[in-house]
């Protein structure tokens, strides 16, 4: 019964996994990294569904944003990690997450934003207002002013005393 259970959710994420790009493969292993590093997290989570997946290009670089839902698995974060299942009627969290990679062949990141919480805490007004303008601050990273400063981009000489 219990591989019956845990089969289509593998099955759901491999296919999800699958149709993702590079990056937001990278954004989603950043986002759990993270998330297990809170000290409130005693558990493991999995990815459970990916939503709202925006990935734009522009000379400054790649953005990525998606919204990322956990599922709490069996497994407690310090202790031996062998058959973690998903543990059904627990937490549920949802992350948001925003990154901007520059152009290069191993993309750096430039700049990144992520909250995590129950979704009906994300969907708060509030939170909702400041996600969004944390994200666009995060798509503008390597634009004008605040672009990546390169050695020999300014050259300043002083002359000598007479």
């Amino acid at each position: 019964l219990a591989v019956s259970l845990w089969l289509p959710l593998a099955l759901a994420v491999a296919a999800v996994a699958a149709g993702q790009s590079p990056l937001q493969r990278r954004v989603v292993r950043d986002v759990l990294e993270y998330f297990h590093g809170r000290s409130n997290v005693h558990f493991l989570f999995r990815e459970r569904e990916l939503d709202g997946v925006i990935e734009r290009e522009d000379p400054s670089g790649t953005f990525v944003q998606l919204r990322l839902g956990l599922a709490q698995t069996s497994c407690r974060k310090r202790g031996p990690q062998r058959q973690c299942r998903v543990v059904e009627n627990r937490r549920k969290p949802t992350c948001l997450a925003c990154y901007k990679f520059d152009t290069s062949d191993i993309p750096k990141v430039l700049d990144k934003y992520h909250n995590c919480g129950p979704a009906h805490h994300l969907a708060a007004k509030e939170i909702r207002q400041r996600d969004e303008a944390e994200c666009r601050a995060v798509e503008e990273a390597g634009k004008g002013g605040d672009a990546l400063y390169l050695p020999g981009m300014f050259a300043f000489s002083r002359g000598l005393p007479a």
